[in-house]
């Protein structure tokens, strides 16, 4: 149970951190498919799943609250450094999910194309997200932030599609950072609100594409990860900042790699 808090705040991370998704974190940490079965089956055998997702529930939302202070402020002082880190970590994944799908299921030439479509529509969103310059000010209305959440769910719950890129491309990104770092409630009670109705959602169409499309699946879930980086990146220079900036994304990308000993 311990062990679940710890990674419930790793999960947690995952709703907070620009270009991670929640569910890649869970599938290198080969939690995934239980989650969802949990959650699912969360009345026939309430118990037991309650005792398992417990945990990683509160986990999750001192995860969220505590990395936003701290990614808060390293976005703040250090944002080349810590994009860079991000994206180390984003690439370390993408090992471990091959390894992962392969070894339990038949790989096929034709679950490529599922993963360049995903990619592709990944670069699409990044760079709708870099068109759009949409400013709120402290009257966003509550429909909009409950429809915020909802979309937000589905990089929740989703592998590989980051929730905190879907904030970005509908503009609600720095609000709701901000509203996490304020304790600002007026803002993350409607939020929640969505998320937790898109959250139940989203758990039963993936539950369903598991089962019927395994392999297309997964490997969508690796093109949308590899496109979410395309978010974080920034041009190098021969410079101090970018010499650390490579270092830090190698050290992220080990990290990843070390995760799969978790699982």
């Amino acid at each position: 149970m311990i062990t679940r808090f710890f990674i419930g705040i790793l999960l947690g991370s995952g709703a907070i951190l620009p270009g991670i998704s929640s569910g890649v974190i869970c599938v290198i940490l080969g939690m995934y498919d239980k989650i969802i079965n949990s959650v699912t089956n969360l009345l026939k055998d309430f118990k037991t799943n309650f005792n398992y997702l417990f945990p990683l529930v509160m986990g999750g939302v001192i995860g969220v609250f505590l990395i936003g202070n701290i990614l808060q402020t390293f976005l703040t002082t250090f944002p080349m450094q810590t994009k860079f880190c991000f994206i180390g970590l984003i690439l370390g994944s993408i090992p471990v999910l091959f390894k992962k799908i392969n070894s339990e299921h038949v790989f096929k030439a034709r679950y490529l194309l599922f993963a360049l479509i995903a990619f592709i529509i990944g670069c699409v969103l990044v760079v709708i997200e870099d068109k759009l310059n949409i400013n709120f000010n402290s009257t966003i209305s509550i429909p909009y932030l409950i429809l915020s959440g909802f979309l937000m769910s589905i990089g929740v719950i989703v592998p590989g599609i980051s929730n905190t890129l879907i904030l970005m491309c509908i503009g609600v990104y720095p609000v709701y950072l901000n509203a996490i770092t304020t304790l600002n409630f007026n803002i993350l009670l409607p939020m929640g609100i969505g998320l937790i109705i898109g959250s139940i959602i989203f758990i039963f169409i993936m539950k369903i594409l598991f089962k019927h499309f395994y392999m297309p699946t997964y490997y969508s879930i690796i093109g949308f990860t590899l496109g979410s980086i395309l978010v974080l990146y920034s041009p190098l220079k021969f410079d101090l900042v970018s010499i650390i900036s490579v270092l830090l994304l190698i050290f992220g990308f080990k990290i990843a790699n070390k995760l799969e000993r978790i699982s």
